[in-house]
């Protein structure tokens, strides 16, 4: 009879502790490392074949939590409702029950209004789409007052122009790859000026994304274009919105197809940084090098490709990227997608760390939970479970798109 008991209280010490110990990022089955936890499963929609391909933090319904707007590619664009603890319900019927080609999405206050709007940009239907926020989860369609239609993939809004109202930029590809930049109207908030012509360049760059921040250290608005066609694009603002290229201050090694483009300090000296996430091939045979690139900025607009010091080697390709600092030590760390081409295959999500010069290592298995992984896309930081930790969702393209919840780390 001892011995039996010795069993039971011998395997119930072992549960206990199997139960309490920390959860290995090797182990199969186990969705948690030091610092994520991935809770896929129990807080998203499942939907392993939607094409999620970028997404939008932000209070839509105005009660305190990030909600998840979500540009759909070939199927209806979704809006997730936060319960407040992170997790998500689909509300559908927000948007146009329409099946376009969505790429990007952006969310701004363009009507100033004090409530969220969203603005989408599609590619192979050309059909961008505009909802001015009502502030309780649902939305006014002003899609067909938007000034034209294009090949739509990169998208960014801010006020370029300075005058207290957002601005859009869209990035087109295709043929007539021209971009635009949308002046929100003065007498108008909410409704748009195309201004193109006066305030852009005329280059056809098959555009895939757009960053703006002050890169000169002037008080405006820059851009930075990554382009599917080389070479990436460096344009610098003259305050009142119109922009001129300046090549010259932005070295560029090798020939890239960058699919996103990341501005944040990345060495700590007060100025932005450029980090472009590269494909080798759209899906198809080997061709550019899809190495991470990360360029220095010398704090006056002059950017210097040292990635060769900076970032871990990689040949997977990687549709999206951004900055998180996972680790808590106050310097931004990376989170990429990575697919496997050729092949078009899923892959895990990376985690590059900041030794706080810029300088980073890839610690993927430390931090990326195993079953974070899938051909990823459109990676959106931000507190979705209000604990002050950053969260992360990460789209895919026919997978499953992921939630990782920050957890406190070792730092």
């Amino acid at each position: 009879m001892k011995k039996t008991w010795l069993l039971v209280l011998t395997a119930a010490a072992l549960i206990i502790y199997l139960a309490c110990a920390p959860s290995s990022p090797n182990t199969p089955g186990i969705s948690s490392t030091e610092y994520f936890e991935d809770v896929t499963l129990t807080h998203l929609p499942q939907a392993p074949k939607l094409h999620s391909l970028d997404t939008g933090f932000g209070d839509v319904d105005k009660d305190g939590d990030l909600d998840i707007i979500i540009a759909v590619e070939n199927d209806v664009n979704r809006l997730y409702i936060n319960d407040g603890s992170g997790r998500f319900t689909w509300k559908q019927g927000v948007f146009r029950e329409v099946k376009n080609d969505s790429e990007h999405v952006r969310l701004s206050d363009f009507n100033n209004d004090g409530n969220l709007d969203a603005v989408f940009v599609a590619e192979d239907d050309q059909t961008p789409e505009l909802y001015l926020g009502k502030g309780d989860g649902t939305f006014r369609d002003l899609s067909d007052e938007l000034p034209s239609k294009s090949e739509g993939n990169g998208l960014a809004v801010a006020d370029v122009d300075q005058d207290g109202l957002t601005d859009i930029l869209v990035g087109n590809s295709g043929s007539k790859g021209q971009n635009f930049l949308w002046l929100n109207n003065k007498q108008k908030p909410g409704s748009f000026i195309d201004r193109t012509s006066s305030n852009l360049p005329e280059i056809n760059g098959a555009t895939q994304d757009i960053k703006l921040a002050d890169l000169d250290a002037d008080g405006d608005l820059d851009m930075v274009v990554g382009n599917e066609i080389p070479p990436n694009r460096l344009f610098i603002n003259n305050g009142d919105g119109k922009f001129t290229e300046k090549a010259d201050q932005l070295e560029l090694l090798v020939p890239l197809h960058t699919r996103e483009t990341v501005l944040f300090d990345a060495d700590g000296d007060g100025d932005q940084d450029i980090l472009f996430a590269n494909l080798t091939n759209n899906g198809g045979e080997w061709d550019k090098d899809p190495q991470a690139r990360l360029l220095i900025n010398n704090g006056k607009g002059f950017f210097k490709d040292e990635s060769s010091t900076r970032m871990p080697a990689n040949r997977f390709s990687t549709y999206a990227a951004n900055v998180i600092d996972f680790d808590g030590d106050g310097h931004p760390d990376i989170l990429l997608s990575a697919i496997t081409i050729p092949g078009f295959n899923a892959d895990k999500v990376r985690a590059y760390r900041n030794n706080g010069q810029g300088k980073f290592t890839d610690v993927s298995t430390e931090v990326i939970p195993v079953e974070t992984a899938g051909r990823s896309w459109g990676i959106c930081i931000g507190d979705v479970n209000k604990d002050g930790i950053p969260d992360a969702f990460v789209g895919g393209w026919g997978t499953q798109a992921r939630l990782l919840l920050g957890k406190k780390s070792r730092k």
